[in-house]
């Protein structure tokens, strides 16, 4: 497939190509193999492929957008002993001959939700970014996470009984409840975020009058909160501060010391609840694929 060399990936390669990723991906090495598996079992009705050199030192993962004309890299490494040999433009350009064969008239290097490593180019990852460029990728948005810490005082015995009085009860979800919790994320968010809620470590609800009000979720993508979100009927009660800071001191107790708060919009909600700061930022980049 494409450029010489390249293959897709089996399951005899997975352990190999789990200890390139640890190897290349610096910043997210002790959750590099993790990252991987989630990206291989992905939801079912996508189309996905994963490619490496025959050498097994670079490894790259593609899917499509639903109905989307438009193809992403999801995940791109290259063993640091083997850069510069052309390895990382080959994996690219053989995932965009299988974009091309799919009808995909756009490539992105941006995350693909609902399951996705980053929401773009970490801007630290330079050798990324460069190659992104060098291919004729176009800068198109920013992203960021926020940073949490989670050493600090999560409580929330007092919100929890203030919100009792005001029929408000709060809940870890169960395998059993994931279902309606779903349903609800569904109703009021779409079916992206629905899919991460199933896919969780961690989940915790508020209901009201035995209706889903709101909901919190981990560990879709491995060890970063989110998504989280509260109807628009009960906002302002303090709930969605609430299942934030119950998921954060369930990552706490599952060994973390801090937090990442994926693909952030609303800056200032997670400031003030848990003194969360932007550090992780993404370029978003894409191109037209015309013929190669």
């Amino acid at each position: 497939m494409g450029g010489q060399g390249i293959r897709e990936m089996t399951a005899a390669d997975v352990e190999a190509v789990g200890e390139v990723a640890r190897a290349a991906l610096t910043l997210d090495t002790r959750e590099a193999p993790a990252l991987l598996a989630r990206l291989l079992e992905p939801p079912r009705e996508r189309g996905w492929t994963a490619l490496v050199t025959e050498d097994l030192t670079g490894v790259l993962l593609a899917s499509m957008s639903g109905a989307a004309p438009r193809g992403h890299i999801d995940l791109l490494a290259v063993a640091p002993e083997a850069r510069g040999r052309g390895r990382g433009r080959a994996l690219v350009e053989a995932a965009e001959e299988w974009m091309r064969g799919r009808g995909a008239t756009e490539a992105r290097f941006a995350g693909n939700p609902p399951c996705y490593a980053w929401p773009g180019v970490d801007v630290r990852y330079t050798p990324a970014a460069c190659l992104a460029e060098r291919l004729g990728y176009g800068w198109y948005g920013t992203a960021w996470n926020m940073t949490a810490d989670l050493t600090g005082d999560l409580s929330v015995e007092t919100d929890l009984a203030r919100l009792a009085e005001a029929g408000v009860a709060v809940h870890k979800a169960t395998r059993r409840d994931l279902g309606a919790v779903a349903a609800f994320v569904e109703t009021h968010w779409g079916g992206n975020w629905a899919w991460e809620t199933e896919q969780a470590t961690g989940c915790h609800y508020a209901s009201r009058d035995g209706e889903i009000i709101g909901f919190a979720a981990w560990g879709a993508r491995p060890a970063w909160f989110g998504p989280t979100g509260v109807a628009e009927a009960a906002r302002g009660l303090g709930v969605g501060q609430v299942l934030l800071r119950r998921c954060l001191a369930e990552q706490r107790d599952s060994g973390l010391t801090e937090a990442q708060i994926s693909w952030v919009g609303p800056l200032r909600f997670y400031s003030r609840a848990v003194g969360a700061r932007v550090e992780r930022v993404f370029w978003l980049y894409r191109r037209e694929l015309g013929r190669p």
